[in-house]
């Protein structure tokens, strides 16, 4: 093995559940997960309308737990069913290709079982993986007549399709060198366009909740690079991208929800990506929230002995954590994160579940997966969220009643839809007219002082043609009262 967690990586695993009651207790959770899979039935070619997603995801959990597992004890039942999975999907006509999200985590999936599974299979198995591999996965992106758009695209799609492309061709680095080479090189050429959203401060301009999809597979890219080659030709060092543990920090409130701004969700989970950055950053105060969210899973899963849905990467906390967690209280109690989709966030106290928690965001709604939400905020006090904002809503839902949600334009079908529109998030609406959807506002103030926290945002780019002037100022007082002021002058600015 030589992908994410090389040959004998399992001793250092060993040593932390050894040295730690939280290590030891997620790997019972694990355990019990994964026992649970050994009598599901294996993925199935079943679309939920243009994607088979559901199916690969099901795929690299259930591989990923069961190779781990096996890898840990030698127990060949792990090996057996990660096998009988893999069968399944390479039976399949194809990976869907045309959704290409699904055929990178499938292929993501057969290159960590063929890699981590290598000595304990057949020649016939090792050469179903692989020609799977080739043909379902690498040749449906190396053979395509064009580059695919999310090849030097910036969000997370770039992200995700390096990282399972990579993963193959890495996997099967000696059947074909000059292949690996060839997606290893594209990917460096074309990861930096997804990267760089993170520039400067770590924000992540489509929420908290992509931050967990697009950045996982990042730093599985990255892992892979460094244990395969022994370098990550210096991605880890791109401008802001390991700053981001900070926004990820600081967009939980007190409740341990999410500032769902945009298309993202408001709830929460143990984020194995978390602990990596917070190792290779040296930065144990980012897993404060990470921390409890992680001890509470792992001891809902023991409770529950397993029936629960692990995330698919959950054994990387394992590989990628620290050898004894310590939770350490962050210092800062404000943060402002700049980038293609500005927030801001303050709060009253780190140790109370009934502090007082502000979180404001500028940018604008033309950013990817954006909403028009842009003044938008959401509000936390005595452990309730008064100021809600309604997050993403299920794509298949939309597009199956031919909604074109992925349409930014200007009186597009995206922007009939109610979350979406400026009408059901906390900021202007003027005359019921959309906000400017290429027009995007900055941060042009903030104050972190003992006596007031607070900023302000310049909102006059996003109601070009509607007001003259717009500026929302926003501050938290230590006692934990909130103020939205608006500044507004009528007429157009166009």
């Amino acid at each position: 093995p030589r992908l994410l967690w090389p040959a004998d990586g399992e001793k250092t695993v060993r040593h932390r559940i050894a040295a730690d009651p939280l290590w030891a207790d997620t790997y019972q959770a694990i355990q019990l997960s994964t026992d649970r899979m050994l009598a599901q039935p294996t993925v199935e070619y079943r679309k939920e309308g243009r994607r088979l997603l559901a199916q690969s995801r099901r795929a690299l959990g259930l591989v990923v737990h069961l190779a781990f597992l096996h890898r840990m004890t030698g127990d060949p039942r792990y090996r057996d069913r990660a096998v009988r999975e893999m069968r399944a999907a390479a039976a399949f006509p194809d990976w869907n290709p045309s959704h290409f999200l699904d055929t990178a985590e499938m292929t993501l999936a057969f290159a960590i079982g063929y890699d981590w599974l290598y000595g304990a299979l057949t020649a016939d198995e090792r050469t179903l993986i692989r020609t799977a591999i080739e043909q379902k996965g690498l040749a449906p992106y190396l053979g395509a007549p064009n580059r695919p758009g999310w090849e030097r695209g910036g969000n997370n799609w770039n992200q995700v399709c390096h990282a399972g492309m990579v993963g193959g061709a890495l996997a099967l680095l000696e059947e074909n060198p000059a292949r690996a080479d060839e997606v290893v090189s594209r990917a460096l050429a074309g990861l930096p366009a997804a990267m760089r959203v993170y520039d400067p401060d770590g924000t992540y301009p489509e929420g908290p909740g992509y931050w967990t999809y697009g950045t996982t597979f990042n730093v599985a890219l990255i892992a892979m690079l460094e244990s395969a080659l022994g370098t990550d030709f210096d991605l880890a060092r791109a401008p802001g991208f390991l700053k981001s543990g900070d926004f990820m920090l600081h967009t939980s409130g007190p409740t341990g929800r999410y500032f769902n701004f945009s298309d993202c969700g408001e709830l929460t989970g143990a984020n194995p990506a978390l602990w990596w950055f917070a190792r290779r950053a040296q930065r144990p105060d980012w897993l404060w929230f990470d921390a409890p969210r992680l001890r509470a899973e792992v001891d809902d899963a023991i409770a529950r002995r397993g029936h629960h849905s692990p995330d698919r990467f959950f054994p990387f906390t394992l590989i990628w954590a620290p050898d004894q967690p310590a939770r350490v209280e962050p210092a800062a109690r404000a943060w402002r994160g700049d980038g293609p989709n500005p927030i801001a966030t303050f709060r009253t106290a780190w140790t109370s579940d009934a502090a007082a928690f502000l979180a404001v965001k500028a940018g604008s709604p033309g950013a990817s997966h954006g909403h028009m939400d842009v003044g938008s905020f959401i509000y936390e006090a005595n452990g309730v969220r008064w100021s809600e904002d309604l997050g993403m809503q299920g794509y298949h839902a939309m597009e199956s009643r031919g909604l074109n949600i992925w349409d930014s334009a200007p009186g597009a079908d995206r922007w009939r839809i109610f979350r979406y529109h400026n009408r059901a998030h906390s900021t202007l609406l003027v005359d019921d007219r959309e906000q400017a959807v290429r027009g995007r506002s900055v941060i042009t103030g903030f104050t972190n002082t003992p006596a007031r926290m607070g900023c302000t945002i310049d909102l006059g780019p996003v109601y070009v043609g509607q007001l003259a002037a717009a500026v929302r100022t926003f501050t938290l007082q230590p006692d934990g009262r909130a103020s939205i002021e608006d500044h507004v002058t009528g007429g157009t600015n166009a």
